[in-house]
């Protein structure tokens, strides 16, 4: 055989190995995902077990309609992807240039004149200060208990994920540290306080303690990366936990700490009293949230914002040219959980009582899941996720048994972060970030973010 004919040999195995199978191709996996997803789902929601038959539960959910069901809905969502998807971000695509010169001249209007962009500002405050009192009781409560609330974590985390790209697991544990810091200061601890405060004074308190808090996980871990950040913040939140749990001397163990008294503000004559009614709160927490926005978006384009996207981008990079990794980590952790303060006061101060089953470690994933899922990096975009993954559990409650309610949100998640992993409203720089990773030649492709892939 001659030298030729021997590189070509070579050359044709080489092909070969490097031509990829058709059940490996995007689409193909996308759909062997979507598959087990629909599996998933059967089990999930399907039959409960007994006693009396081991299999009972796999029988009744693998062998029923109930199956079909779930991979029709499954199967049904990926073929309308890879196969109407494109036909109709065509058309989306189509009107939207047809509309695009009327959008960008009104977006550029409304940057270049300062009174139309505060008007919009102010008309999306009024909204949110006048509907909350035209709905019911019940979602007056949940706007407070849950969506609120949750919107101020979520805003925090979005400091250490989506502008330092440091995965955080154990985010919650700072709430739980703002919630005890109320316990204490009001004087409902078996520990006795240097001096007894009403909550609405703990709150600056508590907002440092958080700081420390933060700057004390941070200052031993953060030379850690990726993976190994994660299982420690993990590890931290568990650590609060059973602290929580076991030092009854401290914490007052399992009993927790009760009787925590309400809100109430005597200054310049200016007397009142926060009840058990949700409202009063949720102005309260608008004005947290509204000025927490105002803060960390300052904060986003200042010198550390930048030094926080440069260690997100590329941490080797960033040390390189300067850049005090370490110093700028501890900040994010730091500011990110200065948001848990609040939220902590105000939830322990409306409910009056707290104990250590409050803050399970399901809490963190959940934000974690509301950050992902609105855009990290985008402060509108953790409010939206924030608010929909609230919502979806609630409205759901008259349909769906409670043990399945999450298994219907998980579903949404992997859907989501298959076909839009960037979430619902990503933050431009996001947007851009993601498109360099599906290319050959971004800086993404060639590094891995700080953090690691989120």
């Amino acid at each position: 055989m001659s030298t030729v004919e021997s590189s070509k040999d070579v050359v044709s195995a080489a092909s070969r190995l490097r031509r990829t199978a058709w059940y490996q191709q995007p689409r193909f996996v996308r759909l062997w995902a979507m598959v087990a997803l629909g599996v998933l789902l059967a089990l999930v929601t399907g039959e409960q077990g007994n006693t009396r038959d081991v299999f009972y539960s796999l029988k009744g959910s693998l062998f029923g309609p109930r199956l079909w069901v779930c991979l029709a809905l499954t199967v049904g969502v990926w073929a309308l992807r890879e196969f109407a998807g494109r036909p109709i971000g065509g058309a989306l695509k189509q009107a939207r240039s047809g509309v695009g010169g009327p959008v960008a001249a009104v977006r550029g209007r409304i940057q270049a004149d300062p009174r139309l962009r505060w008007g919009l500002i102010a008309l999306a405050l009024l909204l949110a200060i006048v509907v909350p009192s035209l709905l019911s009781r019940t979602w007056q409560t949940v706007l407070v208990d849950q969506i609120a609330i949750f919107a101020l974590l979520a805003i925090g985390l979005n400091v250490v994920i989506g502008w330092a790209g440091l995965l955080d697991l154990g985010f919650f544990a700072f709430f739980a540290v703002g919630a005890y810091s109320t316990a204490f200061w009001t004087g409902r601890l078996p520990v006795e306080p240097p001096v007894v405060l009403n909550p609405f004074w703990v709150i600056p308190i508590a907002v440092v303690t958080c700081l420390i808090t933060g700057v004390l996980l941070g200052a031993p871990t953060l030379r850690l990366r990726g993976d190994y950040l994660a299982i420690v913040t993990l590890g931290f939140h568990e650590i609060i936990y059973l602290v929580a749990k076991n030092a009854d001397g401290i914490t007052g163990g399992p009993q927790g700490a009760r009787l925590i008294p309400d809100f109430s503000v005597d200054f310049l004559g200016i007397q009142f009293e926060w009840s058990i009614k949700p409202l009063p709160y949720w102005y309260l927490l608008l004005f947290f949230i509204v000025l927490v926005i105002v803060l960390f978006a300052r904060l986003e384009h200042s010198r550390v914002g930048r030094a926080w996207t440069a260690i997100r981008e590329d941490e080797i990079a960033a040390a390189a040219n300067g850049v005090d990794t370490v110093r700028f980590k501890l900040m994010a952790f730091a500011i990110g959980a200065s948001t848990s303060g609040v939220a902590g006061v105000i939830f322990t101060s409306k409910y009056g009582y707290i104990n250590p089953e409050v803050f399970p470690l399901l809490q963190s994933i959940l934000i974690l899941a509301y950050v992902i899922f609105g855009g990290m990096g985008s402060i509108p975009g953790v409010l939206a996720g924030a608010a929909v993954l609230v919502w979806l559990p609630e409205v759901l409650r008259d349909y769906v048994d409670p043990a399945d309610r999450y298994m219907y949100l998980g579903a949404l998640l992997v859907i989501m972060m298959i076909y839009r992993p960037q979430g619902i409203w990503p933050s431009r720089r996001r947007q851009r970030e993601l498109k360099a990773e599906d290319g050959a030649g971004g800086a993404d492709a060639v590094a891995e973010p700080a953090g690691g892939k989120v």
